[in-house]
C-alpha cells in the first residue's frame, strides 16, 4: 500500500475508500497514510461540516456492528461513540479512510476489505481503470469482488447508508471470514 494515500493505520483491516478528500490544506497534501490523533476526528468535523462527522459516525457504527467473530473493534471501547473518538484511523485501529484508488491484493492471504464509498465513485475507479476485476451487483447500492475482497456500498451517510444497509455491509464483509 506504499502508494496509499489516506488516514488511519497502514496495517488496516478494514479500508475504505472515498472520492473527496476533507477541504482542510494538512489532508489537502498527504503523500501517504498518516495516522490520526485523538480528536482529529472531531476538529474535522468542527472544520469541515456535517458531511464529514457522518463519514466518521458511519464508520464507527459499521465496525461495531460487525461484532467480534473476526475483529476486536468491540473490545477497544463500549459504545461506537467512544470508538470513534478514541480508535477510529489512528495508528493500530486496524482501519483506514484512503483518497486514492484500491490496491488490488490478489496474492496475499490476509487481504483487508476493501470498501469503495458510493456507486458513482466506484464507477469512476472502473471507467479509470483502477478496478479490473468484474464486481457482481447484488443489487442498486451494493456490489462485491470476491477475489480483491471488494464491497461497493452507499456513501457512508445516515440516508444512504442506514442502519438497516450497514447491517447488510456487516453481512457481506462477514461473508469474506467463511
Amino acid at each position: 500500500m506504499s502508494s496509499a494515500k489516506g488516514l488511519g493505520d497502514h496495517e488496516a483491516l478494514i479500508n475504505v475508500y472515498i472520492g473527496n478528500t476533507p477541504p482542510m490544506m494538512t489532508y489537502q497534501q498527504l503523500n501517504d497514510i498518516s495516522p490520526m490523533l485523538q480528536g482529529e476526528i472531531s476538529a474535522v468535523g468542527a472544520e469541515c461540516g456535517n458531511g464529514w462527522r457522518k463519514v466518521f459516525n458511519v464508520y464507527a457504527k459499521l465496525l461495531f456492528a460487525l461484532g467480534s467473530d473476526h475483529y476486536n473493534f468491540l473490545t477497544q471501547a463500549s459504545t461506537w461513540q467512544l470508538y470513534r473518538d478514541n480508535y477510529l484511523l489512528q495508528s493500530g485501529s486496524g482501519t483506514a479512510l484512503l483518497f486514492s484508488p484500491p490496491s488490488l491484493f490478489v496474492e496475499e492471504k490476509n487481504k483487508p476489505i476493501q470498501i469503495i464509498m458510493g456507486r458513482t465513485y466506484a464507477k469512476q475507479l472502473i471507467n479509470q481503470g483502477d478496478i479490473t476485476e468484474p464486481l457482481t451487483w447484488l443489487n442498486d447500492e451494493f456490489a462485491i469482488g470476491k477475489q480483491s475482497r471488494i464491497i461497493v456500498c452507499p456513501y457512508f451517510d445516515y440516508r444512504q447508508l442506514s442502519n438497516l444497509k450497514i447491517t447488510y455491509l456487516t453481512e457481506l464483509i462477514n461473508d469474506f471470514h467463511r
